[in-house]
Parts: C-alpha cells; structure tokens; sequence
C-alpha cells in the first residue's frame, strides 16, 4: 500500500471512530407509523432522545429505544477510553426503509378477494460525537 494510500486509510478509519451505527431489520411495522417515531428523534442528544422514546406511546419506539440504547453500547465499544457524557452523543442519522411484504388475501363481497399488505421496515441509526461544541 503507497503511503498516500495510507494516509487516506488511516484518515477514514479515525473519522469512523466517533461514529457508531446500528441496525433493525424486518420490524413488522409499517413504515410510515416508524417514521413518525423516527422524526421525534432525529438531531436530538442521546439523553433526550431516550427521554422521548421511553415517554412516548407508539409501539415503535420501545424498539427504536432499544436500538438506540444499541448503537450507544456500540460507541462505547469503538470508544472504550471516553466517556459519554463528555461526548455529548447526537443522534447524527436515521433512516427508515421499507422492507419485504407479506401479501395476505381478504375475502371481498360477490367472490371476490382484495390483497392486504403487511409492511414491514429496516432502521439504521448512527450516533456520534457532537463535533460543535469542541470547536
């Protein structure tokens, strides 16, 4: 490997330090009632967010409160010499994406059927360091 090469490497590689991620995949949530839960979280601090996902009353966020507590435990991991409250960890990124459906039949009036969509989601979170305030 050149030394440039390296060099770019080594950058990359120090940058993902202070970022961790997590993933849920096939929740079997629609995507659309996850993206609520998702909007009240996204840029807030860790502490608040959980805060907000514990209080609130949507089934999914006791699953995104679980992922985010998750991807915290991933940070400590990378990060095993700071501490977090230093860090001021942010929810930097999340993201929800359909995910597979299963199709299901309904039985309709005069013979006829009507196809129900089960939805379901993938969700990736990544936290970070709050790069802002040490600036």
């Amino acid at each position: 490997m050149g030394s440039r090469k390296k060099q770019m490497a080594d950058a990359i590689k120090e940058a993902k330090k202070h970022v961790a991620f997590a993933k849920l995949n096939n929740c079997p949530t629609s995507p659309r009632k996850m993206r609520l839960v998702a909007d009240l979280v996204r840029g807030e601090k860790v502490e608040h967010a959980l805060n907000i996902l514990k209080f609130n009353q949507k089934e999914a966020s006791g699953r995104l409160e679980k992922l985010l507590l998750s991807a915290i435990a991933n940070w400590q991991a990378k990060n095993e010499e700071a501490n977090i409250e230093e860090a001021e960890l942010i929810v930097k990124e999340i993201r929800v994406d359909g995910g597979s459906m299963l199709k299901r039949l309904r039985p309709a009036p005069q013979g006829r059927a009507h196809r129900i969509r089960k939805r379901s989601n993938h969700v990736t979170i990544v936290v970070g360091a709050n790069n802002n305030t040490q600036a």
